[in-house]
């Protein structure tokens, strides 16, 4: 099983998506690794995740959420959670 993920920094509010085969290992790594692009805006929150069966879907899953219609998508999708008043 893939797992395709975004994090919110609670420090900047900014997005982070990526995917892993697992996630609490990767969201680990994410709050403890002082490396990557991650570790300046820790901590993080995850604030979506979905599972998919092969590395093909997952990856194009990820690339479709980093573009501006899959940016576009998580907000809506997650419009209350991302709003300063929930």
């Amino acid at each position: 099983m893939y797992y395709v993920y975004v994090l919110k920094s609670l420090n900047s509010g900014r997005l982070y998506t990526g995917f892993t085969q697992d996630l609490r290992k990767r969201l680990s790594e994410h709050h403890g690794s002082n490396r990557g692009g991650t570790k300046y805006r820790r901590p993080y929150e995850l604030i979506y995740y979905e599972a998919c069966l092969n590395k093909e879907d997952v990856k194009s899953w990820e690339v479709y959420l980093k573009s501006g219609m899959g940016k576009r998508f998580i907000r809506t999708r997650l419009k209350r959670f991302l709003s300063p008043t929930g």
